[in-house]
């Protein structure tokens, strides 16, 4: 049955994404948590026979981020169910640290992208004076930056491509949500976060798998667990 989970998670997605009308919110909101349901049972049947430290804390970060799916008509609360999502995620990514300086430097970009954009956000809603979601937002951008930046650290190339693609799908959504509209926004948003928890997901192997993208000789095994 795993087999034909990435094919569900993408029929559903696509599903949500291009056909599922706004209307009735409760029907738009079911098939939205939907594919990241079918994510979680893919994570779990990832290394079910003996579950690994690194699987249990991603399978409770993507746990928070389908509660934030579901919550976020309730802007601050759902943003606080992803926040507390991406601290799992953290924690699972320091887990499987592997150091090396050039993905140590993967910050300074990092950084100054979250600067800039999280000072573009701050001064919109500054000047629409929603100056009651200044602070949580800031706080998430870092939550997200450092989520970001700790996949680098782990060297897995499922990580890596899911922590930027989760970065990128939320600086979609912030810019269109608090300082101008973006074409085409809700379909960019939702393909980039459900791609981006599939890689997530995906991350989680026993096996010999996911080399280093950065410092790390040629088929040399490395084991995430």
């Amino acid at each position: 049955m795993k087999n034909w989970l990435p094919a569900g998670i993408l029929i559903m997605g696509l599903l949500y994404i291009f056909f599922i009308p706004e209307e009735p919110l409760a029907i738009k909101i079911l098939f939205k948590i939907i594919p990241m349901i079918l994510i979680l049972f893919y994570a779990y049947t990832k290394n079910a026979e003996r579950m690994t430290r690194y699987q249990q804390l991603v399978l409770f970060g993507l746990f928070f981020c389908m509660l934030g799916d579901g919550l976020l008509i309730w802007f601050v609360i759902g943003l606080s169910a992803f926040l507390i999502g991406h601290i799992f995620y953290i924690v699972a990514f320091l887990n499987n640290w592997s150091f090396s300086w050039l993905r140590m430097f993967s910050i300074i970009p990092i950084a100054a992208y979250s600067t800039w954009i999280g000072r573009e956000i701050v001064l919109s809603l500054a000047d629409k004076g929603e100056h009651s979601l200044i602070i949580p937002v800031i706080c998430y951008i870092t939550v997200i930056s450092i989520m970001g930046w700790a996949a680098f650290m782990t060297g897995n190339a499922a990580a890596i491509i899911g922590g930027l693609l989760f970065v990128l799908s939320d600086s979609i959504l912030s810019w269109n949500k608090f300082v101008g509209e973006i074409t085409y926004a809700g379909p960019l948003i939702m393909l980039t976060y459900y791609t981006a928890q599939f890689f997530i997901a995906s991350s989680i192997r026993r096996n010999y798998a996911y080399p280093s993208l950065i410092n790390r000789k040629y088929n040399e095994p490395t084991i995430y667990d």
